[in-house]
Protein backbone atom coordinates (compact mmCIF):
# COMPACT_ATOMS: atom_id res chain seq x y z
CA UNK A 1 0.00 0.00 0.00
CA UNK A 2 1.26 3.44 -0.44
CA UNK A 3 0.53 6.13 1.49
CA UNK A 4 1.61 9.94 1.26
CA UNK A 5 4.56 8.88 -0.48
CA UNK A 6 5.33 6.04 1.51
CA UNK A 7 4.98 2.11 0.62
CA UNK A 8 3.71 0.75 3.96
CA UNK A 9 3.73 -2.90 4.55
CA UNK A 10 0.76 -4.46 6.92
CA UNK A 11 1.93 -7.36 8.72
CA UNK A 12 -0.87 -9.20 10.64
CA UNK A 13 0.36 -11.98 12.82
CA UNK A 14 -2.09 -12.72 14.55
CA UNK A 15 -4.60 -10.26 15.67
CA UNK A 16 -5.94 -10.20 18.95
CA UNK A 17 -9.48 -9.47 19.80
CA UNK A 18 -10.58 -9.16 23.62
CA UNK A 19 -14.04 -8.81 24.89
CA UNK A 20 -14.14 -5.32 24.82
CA UNK A 21 -13.67 -5.41 21.04
CA UNK A 22 -9.72 -4.06 21.34
CA UNK A 23 -7.64 -5.49 17.96
CA UNK A 24 -3.95 -4.97 18.12
CA UNK A 25 -1.78 -5.51 14.77
CA UNK A 26 1.50 -4.40 13.70
CA UNK A 27 2.55 -2.90 10.71
CA UNK A 28 5.59 -2.84 9.48
CA UNK A 29 6.52 0.68 7.67
CA UNK A 30 10.48 0.33 7.11
CA UNK A 31 13.01 -1.91 8.22
CA UNK A 32 13.46 0.26 11.41
CA UNK A 33 10.18 1.09 12.27
CA UNK A 34 7.02 -0.71 13.25
CA UNK A 35 3.40 0.69 14.57
CA UNK A 36 1.98 -1.12 17.39
CA UNK A 37 -2.34 -0.65 16.29
CA UNK A 38 -4.80 -0.75 18.87
CA UNK A 39 -8.26 -0.42 17.62
CA UNK A 40 -10.52 0.10 20.20
CA UNK A 41 -14.14 1.60 20.56
CA UNK A 42 -13.99 3.19 17.46
CA UNK A 43 -10.57 5.04 17.96
CA UNK A 44 -7.08 4.02 16.60
CA UNK A 45 -4.14 4.36 19.10
CA UNK A 46 -0.13 4.20 17.40
CA UNK A 47 2.58 3.22 19.35
CA UNK A 48 5.99 3.53 17.22
CA UNK A 49 8.18 1.55 17.45
CA UNK A 50 11.85 2.49 15.80
CA UNK A 51 13.29 -0.57 15.76
CA UNK A 52 13.61 -3.29 13.45
CA UNK A 53 11.24 -6.15 14.82
CA UNK A 54 10.93 -10.35 14.54
CA UNK A 55 7.63 -11.47 16.29
CA UNK A 56 4.61 -10.30 16.90
CA UNK A 57 1.64 -12.36 18.66
CA UNK A 58 -1.22 -11.64 21.34
CA UNK A 59 -3.05 -13.05 24.53
CA UNK A 60 -3.61 -12.31 28.25
CA UNK A 61 -0.07 -12.48 29.31
CA UNK A 62 -1.06 -10.82 32.66
CA UNK A 63 -4.42 -12.74 33.19
CA UNK A 64 -6.28 -9.38 33.67
CA UNK A 65 -8.78 -10.91 30.88
CA UNK A 66 -7.23 -8.76 28.35
CA UNK A 67 -5.42 -9.12 25.01
CA UNK A 68 -1.62 -7.93 25.00
CA UNK A 69 0.67 -7.61 22.39
CA UNK A 70 4.30 -9.09 22.93
CA UNK A 71 6.62 -8.33 19.98
CA UNK A 72 9.98 -9.11 19.41
CA UNK A 73 12.34 -6.05 18.79
CA UNK A 74 15.74 -5.74 18.00
CA UNK A 75 17.32 -3.12 20.23
CA UNK A 76 20.17 -1.91 22.42
CA UNK A 77 18.73 -1.43 26.19
CA UNK A 78 19.90 0.82 29.15
CA UNK A 79 21.26 -2.67 31.02
CA UNK A 80 22.33 -4.49 27.62
CA UNK A 81 24.44 -2.07 25.13
CA UNK A 82 24.17 -5.16 22.92
CA UNK A 83 22.41 -5.30 19.74
CA UNK A 84 19.98 -8.28 20.60
CA UNK A 85 16.42 -9.59 20.25
CA UNK A 86 14.36 -8.43 22.90
CA UNK A 87 10.59 -9.22 24.43
CA UNK A 88 8.53 -5.84 24.56
CA UNK A 89 5.05 -6.57 25.91
CA UNK A 90 1.88 -3.53 25.43
CA UNK A 91 -1.37 -3.73 27.11
CA UNK A 92 -4.55 -1.80 26.51
CA UNK A 93 -5.32 0.80 29.29
CA UNK A 94 -8.30 2.57 28.12
CA UNK A 95 -8.41 2.88 24.43
CA UNK A 96 -4.19 3.41 24.64
CA UNK A 97 -1.20 1.30 24.15
CA UNK A 98 0.75 1.25 27.15
CA UNK A 99 4.27 -0.67 27.71
CA UNK A 100 3.92 -3.62 30.21
CA UNK A 101 7.47 -4.52 29.78
CA UNK A 102 10.11 -3.72 28.29
CA UNK A 103 12.62 -6.83 28.63
CA UNK A 104 16.22 -6.10 28.77
CA UNK A 105 16.24 -10.03 28.64
CA UNK A 106 14.83 -13.29 29.66
CA UNK A 107 17.21 -16.29 30.03
CA UNK A 108 19.67 -16.15 27.57
CA UNK A 109 19.42 -14.87 24.21
CA UNK A 110 16.49 -14.87 22.65
CA UNK A 111 16.02 -16.03 19.23
CA UNK A 112 12.47 -16.62 19.21
CA UNK A 113 9.31 -16.79 20.84
CA UNK A 114 5.34 -18.03 20.71
CA UNK A 115 2.24 -17.35 23.38
CA UNK A 116 0.04 -20.07 24.40
CA UNK A 117 -2.18 -20.83 27.56
CA UNK A 118 -1.19 -17.99 29.48
CA UNK A 119 2.51 -18.34 29.09
CA UNK A 120 5.82 -16.94 26.68
CA UNK A 121 7.55 -20.10 25.38
CA UNK A 122 10.73 -19.24 24.01
CA UNK A 123 13.94 -20.27 22.09
CA UNK A 124 17.30 -19.51 23.46
CA UNK A 125 20.70 -19.87 23.36
CA UNK A 126 23.06 -20.07 26.05
CA UNK A 127 26.38 -18.71 26.75
CA UNK A 128 28.02 -21.79 26.18
CA UNK A 129 26.42 -21.74 22.29
CA UNK A 130 23.78 -24.32 22.96
CA UNK A 131 20.14 -23.94 23.18
CA UNK A 132 16.75 -24.37 25.22
CA UNK A 133 13.59 -23.89 24.81
CA UNK A 134 11.99 -21.84 28.08
CA UNK A 135 8.54 -21.47 29.26
CA UNK A 136 7.80 -18.18 31.60
CA UNK A 137 4.53 -17.14 33.05
CA UNK A 138 3.58 -13.35 34.09
CA UNK A 139 4.99 -12.67 37.76
CA UNK A 140 3.65 -9.30 38.76
CA UNK A 141 6.59 -7.13 37.16
CA UNK A 142 8.48 -9.63 34.91
CA UNK A 143 8.52 -13.06 34.17
CA UNK A 144 10.00 -16.08 36.03
CA UNK A 145 10.44 -19.61 34.02
CA UNK A 146 8.04 -22.21 34.98
CA UNK A 147 9.61 -25.02 32.52
CA UNK A 148 12.37 -25.70 30.17
CA UNK A 149 11.36 -27.80 27.46
CA UNK A 150 14.61 -28.73 26.17
CA UNK A 151 18.02 -28.03 27.33
CA UNK A 152 21.91 -28.33 25.86
CA UNK A 153 20.99 -28.56 22.02
CA UNK A 154 23.51 -28.42 19.59
CA UNK A 155 21.73 -26.61 17.48
CA UNK A 156 18.50 -25.10 17.09
CA UNK A 157 15.65 -27.17 17.38
CA UNK A 158 12.34 -27.13 15.73
CA UNK A 159 10.61 -23.98 17.07
CA UNK A 160 7.37 -23.66 17.95
CA UNK A 161 7.34 -27.15 19.61
CA UNK A 162 5.04 -29.48 18.64
CA UNK A 163 1.98 -29.62 21.03
CA UNK A 164 2.74 -32.53 23.82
Amino acid sequence: MVKNGLFVLIMVCLVGLNAQGQTFTLRHVSDSLSLLVLESGGERDVFRLPYPTFAFTTGDVNGDGSVDALVGVVKTTRFDRRLARRLFVFQARGHRVRPLWLGSRLGGELADFTFKDGHVITLEQERDSTWFIGVYRWDHFGFTMTDCLLRHATSPPPFPPLPK
